[in-house]
């Protein structure tokens, strides 16, 4: 067992970011004493915990983990997925002079995390689609209690080559649709058979692993996004077909109906370089009001 305090730059709401992510009931949140616990997928499965014990100006947080051989690549794992090498104040400033500004005081600090694994990104933008956001979450836990695994309380995701062995007709008896049984098999195949290397993604553009993306049967456009945003931490991406987004913006602005695509491109003008930012805080101005 091992422990590492570690002390980031400020602003960072540690507490508004536990608050998303207790929304995904897969997640072992404890709001109570500020902890999230973490499954580290390589170079073998172990849980991290993370605690925070700063504040949202003065961010410090505890990191334990058990096995110390491992202890310095779950340190960069978890830079990696909260974020903590992103300076969060100059992103603040940035919409501090656009019409996002209300929404970024209200969730000041307020970080993007990254999915634990970019393949679980995939598999959970897959399942999500065309779904709302209940039953998703119901069918994505379903999925990973059946075929994933459990350690120290917390759910892992099954691996892509035990993915690629399920039989549709299982995925059926879940309540997954035909088609979505079959992407998320097919993805999984082509993984497990290195058609499709994640880690080789990490050195391209966005547009370059968008293209990649889009040729597989079952990722369009939606998926991409989501996956540069959440999977790789990409700062500048902005799924406009996304409903929640759509409505945000519907709101914030008053509008008397859904916007256009040519209406939220307008609006987004001044958010770049910063888009994936905004596109995070407008979630979050409709999930807290829910």
């Amino acid at each position: 067992m091992w422990q590492e305090t570690v002390k980031i730059e400020g602003p960072y709401d540690f507490d508004l970011a536990l608050q998303r992510q207790s929304i995904d009931t897969l997640n072992d949140v404890d709001i109570d004493k500020r902890m999230i616990k973490v499954p580290i997928y390589e170079p073998e499965a172990e849980v991290a915990t993370i605690q925070a014990i700063g504040t949202t100006d003065d961010p410090i947080f505890i990191i334990k983990g058990n096995k110390e051989q491992t202890k310095e690549y779950v340190i960069r794992r978890i830079y990696e997925i909260f974020q903590w090498n992103v300076t969060l104040h100059r992103i603040n400033d940035h919409f501090m002079q656009t019409s996002l500004k209300k929404i970024f005081e209200q969730h000041h600090g307020t970080p993007i995390i990254l999915d634990f694994s970019p393949y679980n990104c995939l598999v959970k933008c897959i399942i999500h689609q065309q779904l709302n956001m209940k039953f998703a979450i119901q069918l994505t836990q379903s999925f990973v209690h059946t075929y994933g695994f459990e350690m120290d309380g917390v759910w892992f995701y099954p691996l892509p080559e035990k993915v690629a062995e399920i039989p549709i007709d299982e995925l059926r008896k879940l309540k997954f649709s035909q088609r979505k049984a079959e992407y998320l098999i097919g993805l999984s195949k082509m993984i497990a058979a290195g058609e499709l290397n994640l880690r080789e993604l990490l050195n391209q553009t966005d547009d370059e692993i968008t293209k990649t993306l889009v040729k597989i049967r079952g990722i369009g456009p939606w998926t991409a996004q989501n996956f540069l945003m959440f999977g790789l931490g990409r700062p500048n991406l902005f799924p406009a077909a996304d409903i929640g987004i759509q409505n945000a913006i519907k709101k914030l602005f008053n509008l008397e109906k859904k916007p256009t695509y040519e209406e939220m491109e307008n609006f987004s003008k001044g958010w770049h370089p910063y888009l994936s930012y905004a596109s995070l805080y407008l979630w979050r101005s409709i999930e807290t009001a829910e």
